[in-house]
């Protein structure tokens, strides 16, 4: 039996126990377990991914107000088990490594005029411009091309396709489903094209990132878990992820600017959601667990139990933090747009300052946890 596989129990959706872990937590399983759960966390993004194809598929084959809505809850399901895979980010791995992914995966923000129209510009975009034939290659080209904000592949340029710019304070965009109609809207048949194309390059990225994390394979897994920086891999990961990334990029710049423009998912509305997957992802690093989309539970030795055995308070403390951190996300209420507007002293403003300053806690916490296992000068802020 591998050491995967010793290394923890599974529960099945059935039962209602955690798994429990049949090793003690070293370096070595610690790792492993690491592997295990960004596997399954892969798998079942990959899973998600594909069922918003299916959805995108019957919307583009019969185009409806109902098979938008359609597609539209399924892009909104599927992030929420996209969004905890962000927590492998930042750790020298393949989602972003020099010709990873994950630049064509979730790229923001995105200057929506670079793929289709906007109020004003009936002509703007890829979409509108008959000269360029719509292909993986082109897209993949077009990608970044020009500016970081030339977004023309991944999670939001779908978005920014199912649900249209948002001009609407108090909700989503409100594409209409015309727009896919021929005769009912200009270059409907290549926003058809587009769509497909945009989606069938997402679910191929994430098959790509299932692969690289399989067990028993050749592949970028069976480097890390005898990596001998790879619980420091695992910890720069969700610290920069904690205060670069999401205190900091995501959340701190919305905040001083008060534009929608800053915030991550706002054709849809859904970067209140996104905040607390991003949490739960970093939260399931350290704790060694994971909740599949199946209910099951995957529990084992973690970076949490390597530290209390050297420094329980430490350890105690960062998972207080973290637990802190989720319960605040769930309380910023949609949309994100408004809740940053305002004076300082507005309750949307609190709410989202308050899990910056819980995210910049635990991001501290790691450092703590870090030089605890013997790690100096852990880097937070990439």
């Amino acid at each position: 039996m591998s050491l995967f596989r010793r290394s923890l129990l599974v529960v099945a959706l059935s039962g209602s126990l955690f798994a429990h872990a049949a090793e003690p937590a070293t370096p070595t399983t610690v790792a492993a377990q690491y592997a295990l759960i960004v596997h399954a966390s892969y798998e079942d993004a990959l899973a998600g991914a594909k069922q918003l194809q299916q959805s995108i598929d019957t919307f583009l084959a019969a185009p409806s107000a109902e098979t938008l809505k359609a597609a539209r809850d399924t892009w909104l399901a599927s992030r929420e088990w996209y969004g905890q895979t962000e927590a492998y980010r930042f750790a020298s791995g393949p989602i972003d490594s020099e010709d990873g992914p994950e630049g064509q995966i979730n790229s923001w923000p995105m200057d929506e005029v670079y793929v289709d129209y906007v109020k004003g510009k009936p002509k703007a975009g890829l979409i509108n411009n008959p000269k360029l034939k719509l292909n993986r290659e082109l897209l993949l080209a077009a990608n970044q091309k020009g500016g970081e904000e030339n977004v023309s592949t991944g999670w939001h340029a779908i978005e920014f396709l199912l649900w249209g710019q948002d001009l609407n304070q108090k909700g989503p965009g409100d594409r209409q489903f015309t727009d896919f109609v021929d005769g009912k809207a200009a270059n409907a048949d290549r926003r058809r094209t587009y769509l497909k194309l945009v989606t069938d390059l997402l679910v191929d990225d994430m098959a790509s990132m299932v692969k690289a994390w399989a067990p028993d394979a050749d592949n970028y897994r069976a480097k890390f878990v005898k990596d001998e920086d790879a619980l420091k891999k695992m910890l720069t990961g969700i610290g920069v992820l904690s205060r670069g990334e999401l205190a900091g990029q995501r959340m701190e710049v919305a905040l001083a600017t008060k534009s929608q423009e800053d915030e991550h998912s706002c054709f849809s509305d859904n970067t209140h959601r996104d905040i607390v997957v991003d949490a739960v992802g970093i939260q399931n690093v350290w704790e060694g667990r994971y909740k599949r989309a199946d209910g099951s539970e995957l529990s084992g030795p973690s970076l949490r139990e390597l530290v209390a055995a050297k420094d329980a308070k430490i350890a105690a403390k960062t998972s207080a933090d973290m637990a802190q951190s989720v319960k605040l996300a769930n309380e910023i209420q949609a949309p994100f747009d408004q809740e940053i507007i305002g004076g300082n002293n507005a309750p949307g403003r609190k709410r989202v300052r308050v899990v910056i300053d819980a995210l910049k806690a635990q991001a501290n916490d790691l450092v703590q946890a870090a030089k605890v296992l013997g790690i100096k000068n852990l880097n937070t802020k990439a």
